[in-house]
């Protein structure tokens, strides 16, 4: 692509603006913004006004714009500015897993139509390089299983009650996950595991070529926890993490992003407060493990910085695993060891193949036990608001 890299820029918040500074402030990037297409009209911003425009058309049609980045929240709108420049021929960056999880075979067409790149690594885990690294040094190596702490927010959350114990409750943590910085106004996408749910549709095609639907995921967020679960998981020498997990299993992947009962000695135990982490097991290479901040302007920013930076020497996503001979398919049908707290009639309705701790107490009911994935899913305790599930991880 030609220097300086003219890109149109969707979005001006945070990490548009942090991406806006960067630039400027960096002329050896050889990358500018020519125009930000934003809109609200009413909105004081930093920069002047000259820089904006209200019409999408206005970067999309323009000739000189190499590259779009979509920093955009609608997930449907952001398909739409996708869809449209690529048509136009221009490279897309963008950051919205929503999107991408979701629209994932359109924008696999997309690309094959139009021949222009569409980079995502901003979407998965922040500043970690997981997109690039499953593409480029594991795409000849036979993943077994992908484990991530892949949403800062709610790991941010289940530290600081891994820390404060009693006195820490759920509502507690997430008001200072507010204060922070690390959740949202309306943190639902981040709290009940959605936004981890996204990734791992995407972690799942890029490891192991396998596309499911978002609503495969096994997903339940972590709103009904109470101290009550932190402590039973020190006692058996863990700690509560949501992870983000795709293992290969007769021939299948099943998939799940869901609070996890993870052993101290784990390396994904210690990561902690916005900090994600991914582990991926392969046949060669064997356990390896990234660790990176994963909530906040920063990090995201770096990633979109990186595909800017990957755009400029013909980098495009090769998706070698899609077009591999042995696609799994998504099998769900699996044995997992659960830890359910609940009302006792609750709990004594999940269908347990094997009971391995049931416990009455004043404090709280709970079982340990085996059960099948897709039966636990389908239970009454799964949909039941104040009921804590959680996986245990024994491998």
């Amino acid at each position: 692509m030609k220097s300086p890299l003219q890109i149109g820029l969707f979005g001006f918040g945070t990490v548009g603006q942090g991406l806006y500074d960067v630039l400027r402030r960096t002329p050896g990037l050889q990358s500018e913004i020519k125009r930000i297409c934003v809109k609200d009209h009413t909105k004081q911003r930093p920069i002047d006004a000259s820089a904006f425009t209200y019409s999408a058309s206005d970067i999309i049609e323009d000739p000189d714009v190499d590259v779009v980045v979509e920093l955009i929240d609608d997930a449907d709108a952001a398909y739409e500015i996708v869809r449209a420049s690529m048509k136009y021929g221009k490279a897309v960056v963008t950051a919205n897993k929503r999107m991408v999880s979701t629209r994932l075979p359109e924008l696999l067409e997309l690309q094959r139509q139009t021949g222009c790149p569409l980079l995502y690594e901003a979407s998965t885990c922040g500043s970690i390089p997981i997109i690039r690294n499953l593409e480029e040094y594991y795409d000849n190596d036979l993943l077994s299983g992908i484990t991530g702490i892949v949403n800062g927010t709610t790991n941010f959350i289940l530290t600081h009650l891994t820390r404060r114990g009693a006195d820490g409750g759920y509502e507690s943590a997430l008001r200072e996950a507010a204060a922070r910085g690390f959740a949202e106004s309306d943190p639902t996408l981040d709290v009940e595991a959605y936004d981890a749910a996204f990734k791992t549709v995407i972690l799942t095609a890029h490891a192991f070529g396998a596309i499911i639907d978002v609503n495969s995921v096994v997903r339940r967020g972590i709103t009904a926890i109470a101290p009550f679960d932190v402590r039973v998981a020190a006692s058996m020498g863990s700690v509560v993490k949501l992870l983000s997990r795709v293992v290969i299993r007769d021939g299948g992947v099943s998939a799940v992003a869901i609070p996890t009962f993870v052993p101290e000695g784990n390396a994904l135990a210690s990561i902690s407060h916005e900090v994600n982490g991914v582990r991926l097991d392969a046949a060669f290479s064997e356990a390896q493990l990234m660790v990176g901040k994963g909530a906040g302007g920063g990090p995201t920013a770096s990633a979109v910085l990186s595909d800017i930076s990957a755009l400029r020497y013909g980098y495009r996503y090769e998706y070698r695993k899609l077009k591999g001979s042995e696609v799994p398919t998504l099998n769900n049908h699996v044995d997992v060891v659960a830890y359910v707290r609940g009302a006792r009639s609750i709990i004594e309705a999940i269908p347990w193949k094997q009971r391995r701790i049931d416990v009455r107490s004043t404090d709280g009911d709970y079982i340990i036990g085996t059960v099948e994935l897709s039966s636990l899913r389908e239970s009454t305790a799964f949909d039941d608001a104040e009921t804590f599930v959680a996986l245990v991880l024994e491998d």
